[in-house]
């Protein structure tokens, strides 16, 4: 008898590259079901906070109030090297004016939102869903918006202008790379299964770098409008050497950024980091 573990992520093709092989069954994972369920970011990081799931894609923002459900994998992290979220506005801006306006954001438990507050505290935003944010700038309702996923590739195309790239931001101030989100797991699922859940999701990540075009092939149909050119240069961005593992410097990240969120109040309380 299988066991199904059900595996939430994004809609997106930089995870769809990264599951790729567990949802097409190109590895074995022995007598475990993997079941793949799809939701934004956003949703994600709120079913997250009910166990909904065995395992989820969840933004670090989020995981600053999961830590004593879920451990956070070693495998699965997006994170930008000098890139990443990027405010927008229909017309030039200069990044200090960020205060002024009332921004257009994906969602309060996305680290995006988090990285912005931390450049500027007192930010006024309304919570838009982050693929109609573009749209929304463009109609005029909001001066300003915060872009993730594929916006952050194609705002140049609808005539926007960069007020901020925020891994831009961080790296010069940190010299470290901007931990925007990673995959969690069920603590309560015991370290036999944890472990194995975790070695299939790294084969998996290793099976579409190794395979990458036969993964991309599969990815592009979750591109939302990227041609393949676009989706190739933002799968690269976001699936690399530091998805199969953080590393020291992507662990360190991590951490410089939920620490700096609780020393500004962002979130509550501390948050103690072990990567399984």
């Amino acid at each position: 008898m299988k066991k199904d573990i059900h595996v939430a992520h994004s809609p997106d093709s930089d995870d769809a590259f990264m599951f790729y092989a567990l949802a097409t069954r190109k590895i074995d994972t022995g007598d475990l079901n993997y079941i793949h369920q799809l939701s934004d970011i956003e949703t994600l990081n709120r079913k997250a906070m009910q166990g909904e799931y065995e395992v989820s894609a969840i933004s670090f923002h989020a995981y600053a109030y999961l830590s004593e459900k879920y451990a956070l994998m070693s495998c699965g992290a997006s994170m930008g090297r000098n890139y990443g979220p990027v405010v927008v506005a229909a017309r030039p801006m200069q990044a200090k004016a960020i205060s002024e306006k009332v921004i257009a954001i994906p969602g309060t438990l996305t680290t995006a939102f988090l990285a912005l507050r931390l450049f500027e505290p007192n930010v006024k935003y309304e919570v838009v869903p982050f693929d109609k944010i573009l749209d929304e700038i463009q109609k005029g309702k909001y001066e300003a918006g915060l872009l993730i996923h594929e916006g952050q590739l194609t705002y140049r195309e609808m005539g926007m202008h960069k007020v901020l790239d925020l891994g831009e931001w961080w790296l010069e101030r940190t010299g470290l790379p901007l931990p925007l989100g990673g995959n969690v797991i069920k603590r309560e699922l015991g370290k036999e299964t944890i472990e194995q859940v975790t070695q299939d999701i790294r084969k998996s990540i290793q099976y579409g770098l190794d395979h990458r075009e036969e993964a991309m092939a599969y990815a592009i149909q979750f591109s939302r409008g990227l041609d393949s050119q676009k989706a190739d240069r933002f799968i690269g961005m976001y699936v690399n050497d530091l998805t199969l593992d953080y590393g020291l410097k992507g662990r360190e990240a991590v951490r410089r950024i939920l620490d700096e969120a609780h020393q500004k109040g962002i979130i509550p309380n501390p948050v103690d980091l072990e990567f399984v």
